[in-house]
């Protein structure tokens, strides 16, 4: 009997290894560590024990030097960033940049508007994801459109985003879901991810302060920034369903001046969490 017991034991402590959440970091968090030492912000993230990360570019570095540093510090470059621009004028230029890294997942974070972001932006912005997302798609690269707030403005019986979503094929375009720039205009992240399930292929982390005032700007400022669990963001909550509704991979960014140091702090609130 003890036998038995204790072999359940193991098979549970297996289990529970598996299902731990693999967390990466998107990498702008370090934007100023990384402008004076490249090499020692990489062996830093390293220590920190993250492995998966969302990035793109070199730093200024030749390539193959860049990609030695993040294959000396095991970190896999999981996800790159990209220009609305370039997506829409030269997405073959995207595809040469996410396989130079080994990347499955390419993200945009903005889309330019004058003043207002329109139904027309949001309109114009699908097609534009469309048609680059197909291309990615056919080269084995997911596209992924991350919101920054503006895109939660009423529309019809919904928001913009609402209708971005509904003119966004699933087979080419889909989402990463900024925590804090949809709780920043007023919406609910869990309702979001319930409301959309397995369209929010990517996660970024991120919490905010206490008492911070709503906004659609797509701006805050960067003090309000908190570590993972302290601020209103609802990060434990989320955490509990963002897998279940389709999640891949999950990246903390942290655009506070103490990045450096919060990160550490909200792995441990992320691995505390049951």
């Amino acid at each position: 009997m003890k036998k038995v017991l204790f072999i359940l034991g193991l098979i549970a402590i297996v289990l529970s290894a598996k299902a731990q959440t693999t967390i990466g970091l998107q990498l702008y968090t370090f934007r100023h560590e990384f402008k004076t030492d490249v090499p020692g912000t990489l062996q830093k993230i390293h220590a920190m024990g993250i492995r998966e990360i969302e990035g793109g570019g070199t730093y200024g570095l030749p390539a193959d030097e860049y990609k030695k540093m993040l294959a000396d510090n095991q970190l896999k470059m999981v996800s790159v960033g990209a220009d609305y621009k370039q997506l829409e004028t030269d997405p073959e230029a995207v595809v040469k940049e996410a396989k130079l890294f080994g990347a499955k997942y390419v993200m945009c974070a903005w889309v330019p508007h004058d003043k207002a972001f329109s139904a027309d932006d949001a309109k114009k912005a699908a097609e534009v994801f469309n048609k680059a997302g197909k291309l990615l798609q056919q080269n084995g690269i997911s596209l992924c459109y991350h919101a920054h707030g503006y895109e939660f403005g009423a529309y019809k019986n919904g928001t913009l985003f609402d209708y971005m979503a509904s003119l966004m094929n699933p087979a080419y375009a889909n989402f990463e879901m900024d925590v804090f720039w949809v709780k920043h205009p007023g919406q609910d992240p869990v309702a979001l991810l319930k409301k959309y399930p397995g369209r929010f292929k990517l996660m970024h982390l991120k919490d905010r302060q206490m008492g911070t005032p709503n906004g659609m700007e797509g701006t805050a400022n960067d003090e309000t920034n908190v570590v993972l669990g302290a601020g209103d963001v609802g990060i434990a909550a989320i955490m509990k369903v963002a897998k279940k509704y389709g999640v891949q991979h999950f990246f903390i960014e942290d655009e506070s001046p103490r990045a450096m140091e919060q990160v550490p702090q909200s792995l441990a609130f992320l691995k505390s969490l049951k």
